[in-house]
């Protein structure tokens, strides 16, 4: 899963969460954020191809450096 959250003054006020496949508020001001970003199809696009491009790229590394460690 890929996690893209946005803090100010150590309070998340919006998150990406590649599950859900948006943008999520969790204040007042984060939700007309993330609202505003969830209308315009470049930011999922771009959050999505970060997701392809760090994630998926390098799982397989990571997963064989977990199971060598055990």
């Amino acid at each position: 899963e890929y996690i893209d959250s946005y803090y100010y003054n150590k309070l998340e006020y919006t998150r990406f969460s590649s599950s859900v496949g948006k943008y999520v508020g969790f204040t007042e001001r984060g939700v007309r954020i993330a609202a505003a970003w969830n209308n315009d199809a470049s930011f999922l696009s771009g959050e999505e191809a970060q997701k392809e491009a760090y994630c998926l790229h390098n799982i397989q590394n990571w997963y064989n450096n977990m199971l060598t460690k055990s």
